[in-house]
This record gives structure tokens, sequence and C-alpha cells, in this order.
């Protein structure tokens, strides 16, 4: 863990690049996505949702993964603030940049390309250890000194090899109260043991990857998690499917 006058010194740049980083970058392009209501009949307690966001800092992390997810969120169901959710409950929690580890609603994400991964097998207790350790992190910081170091690598083509580009998310603080999406989700999984990516060492028992070192992406190709697709878990028939005609086409 880093002091904390240095964690106060590495905020105040930190701050001011949030405030860079986060706009919008432009050229955001949405493929195929689901309301609110499709996604949460598809949802279930201990999913990881993906997505690809729109902000030049998105741009920076899927740089360095080489991924089209640049940020995760894990669907807990209406218990963060069941009393005040409404129509529009806060049903995922999430490590966002301004706020912190938060609660936020479904819509939130409606209109960017999203992937939900679910894991496999998790008994009614590990779901509950899982989403508790999930709700015991709202309110924490999110890794400001994490910023710092991806903002270095927000322009066009940085000369940075790709064996390396993985080793350079994992530069925060080490504040256990200070988080980024991927390692907080990562924590809670490895918390009931349920294997991400594990380093396989040939002979011997697989070892643990450190929190730190997990993106969004991951979840994505882990042979762990289903990928669970709203359109066909809702009974997709090619044969229906309603195609505009080109002119001068047959």
């Amino acid at each position: 863990m880093m002091p904390e006058w240095f964690n106060r010194i590495v905020s105040i740049p930190g701050r001011f690049v949030v405030k860079i980083i986060t706009r919008e970058s432009g050229d955001y392009q949405s493929f195929s996505v689901h309301d609110a209501k499709t996604l949460e009949d598809c949802l279930e307690p201990c999913d990881v949702l993906l997505v690809e966001g729109n902000l030049y800092l998105s741009g920076a992390i899927k740089y360095l993964t080489q991924s089209t997810w640049s940020h995760s969120a894990m669907y807990v169901g209406n218990i963060i603030d069941p009393e005040n959710g409404g129509e529009d409950p806060k049903v995922l929690i999430e490590a966002d940049v301004k706020e912190g580890v938060v609660g936020v609603p479904l819509s939130k994400y409606t209109s960017f390309n999203v992937r939900i991964c679910r894991p496999v097998g998790l008994t009614a207790e590990d779901k509950n250890r899982v989403i508790s350790f999930m709700m015991r992190n709202l309110g924490n910081s999110y890794d400001l000194k994490n910023i710092v170091d991806l903002a270095r690598y927000l322009f066009p083509t940085p000369p940075v090899p790709a064996r390396f580009r993985r080793k350079l998310i994992a530069l925060g603080s080490g504040d256990p109260t200070r988080a980024i999406c991927s390692s907080l989700i990562a924590q809670a999984f490895q918390r009931i043991h349920y294997p991400i990516l594990p380093v396989s060492t040939e002979g011997e028992a697989c070892e643990t990857r450190h929190s730190s070192l997990f993106a969004p992406r991951d979840f994505d190709l882990s042979p762990y998690f289903r990928i669970v697709k709203p359109t066909l878990e809702a009974g997709f028939d090619y044969r229906t499917f309603c195609w505009a005609e080109r002119s001068g086409e047959s």
C-alpha cells in the first residue's frame, strides 16, 4: 500500500487528467444495442457486463489490451438502493473514473456495444460472497494513479511493444481502497477461487494472477465464462430476419 501523502500528491494530476480523458472521443459507433428491459431479462447476479466505451480513456484501454472492451461492471440485481430505484434501479456495480465504486442502472449502457460474460455453476453461497464483496466496496475511490499511467498512452500510436501492454495497465497505487473496474471484479471472483485466466505452469497447479493485471477483455477471453447474447437467448430465427432490398440486386 502506498502512503497517504503519496496518494494525495498523485491525485492532483490525476484529477486534472480525468477532466481531459473522460471527454467523448466523437468517433464512437454502436452496432447492436439492447434496451434496459432486454438486458434485465437476460442478466443474472454475478454476470459481468463488458462495455465498449466512447471516451478518450476508453481508447487508451482498448489500445493497451488490444480489445473492443474498455470497461466492465457486475450485475448484482436490485439490492443497491431498492427503495429508491423506481423503474430504473441501480443494478450494476462498477468502478467509475469520476465517482469511484458506485451502483448504476442498466440504462447507462443501452446506447453502447456490450457483452455479457457469465460465470458457470456458482453455488448460491458463492454468489452471495461475490456480491457481498462488491457491495462492501461501494464508495471506494477510483485509482487515480492508474489514470496518470494510462494518460501516457492516449497518443494515436504510442511505441509500446504488444508483449508489454498488458503490464502497463497494472501500475496503480496498490491501495486496496482504490480500484479500477476489472481489478475490482477480479478480486470478487478470486475470493471464491473462481478462475478467470489463471497462470498455467506445466506439471504444477495453476497460479492466480494479481488482480491488477486483469483487463475487461479477460472475462471475454476466459474459458470459464459463458458469453450470453440477448438476441439469441430470446429465440433468434434467421428466417424471420427483415432485410432491406438494394436496388439492382436480385
